[in-house]
């Protein structure tokens, strides 16, 4: 039994180098493993074939049971469409979705319905409306404490950004993966991730979270944080803090 991650992708929403930020957590026994996508970018079955062969884990789309998301940008969520219509197609199933209700609120209308709103059964026929829930199982997120879904439990923060965005712990195991989502630099966010066993926080420039403030952190800190949605040109080899690599595997 355990709670592991692999990054898919570790870049920014311009990067030219590496896959835009997701993670996969894999929780439980070999015999009922469950895989959650935080956040979900475009090409992610992509991402999720080439995260597999590198870290030899079980990565496959099947194995996929839902999508913990953070925020609407579409270097977090652009792969949502894809995946769903896959589940939909080819496993005739829902993609679970775990999101807050202020992302949720702008998630079919403001970013899915003008690609899925509408379904033609056959070449002739009519198209047939259709809407969120006949693709996704959505679970969401509440302000008062943890949602289980699965094997996990998982709680949400707002943090500072452009668009309703929430940080995330996900417990599994005993065990607690923090996650900053995007946010401008806040002790206040990086106070409630330091309860987790491990945490991923971003950094890039402009309103998000410079690496000197993270590198200026106590030491006993940045020794379990790890960093993602870094720039092309962010040193990883002169960080103090570790760097998220595609395709690592991360016990948590």
């Amino acid at each position: 039994m355990t709670f592991r991650m692999v990054p898919l992708g570790v870049g920014d929403a311009f990067t030219a180098r590496h896959y835009s930020t997701s993670l996969a957590l894999v929780v439980g026994a070999p015999s009922r493993e469950e895989i959650w996508l935080l956040d979900c970018p475009h090409p992610i079955q992509k991402m999720l074939l080439e995260a597999a062969r590198a870290s030899g884990e079980p990565l496959e789309p099947s194995r996929v049971r839902g999508v913990i998301l953070t925020h609407l940008h579409g270097d977090h969520a652009s792969g949502l469409e894809g995946l769903a219509y896959w589940m939909r197609f080819h496993q005739q199933r829902k993609l679970e979705l775990v999101v807050h209700p202020q992302v949720l609120a702008r998630l079919w209308e403001g970013h899915l319905a003008a690609g899925m709103e509408q379904l033609m059964l056959s070449i002739d026929g009519p198209t047939v409306p259709m809407s969120l829930g006949d693709y996704f199982e959505v679970t969401p997120l509440r302000d008062d404490g943890p949602i289980v879904v699965g094997a996990v439990a998982v709680e949400g923060r707002r943090t500072i950004h452009h668009v309703p965005t929430y940080a995330m712990r996900v417990r599994a195991e005993g065990r607690t993966l923090g996650h900053s989502a995007d946010t401008a630099f806040d002790p206040s966010l990086i106070e409630w991730l330091a309860e987790a066993d491990l945490v991923v926080h971003e950094t890039n420039h402009g309103t998000h979270t410079p690496y000197e403030r993270l590198a200026a952190l106590p030491a006993e800190l940045r020794a379990k944080m790890r960093l993602v949605h870094y720039p092309d040109e962010f040193d990883v080899e002169a960080s103090v803090i570790e760097a998220l690599r595609e395709g690592g595997v991360y016990r948590i």
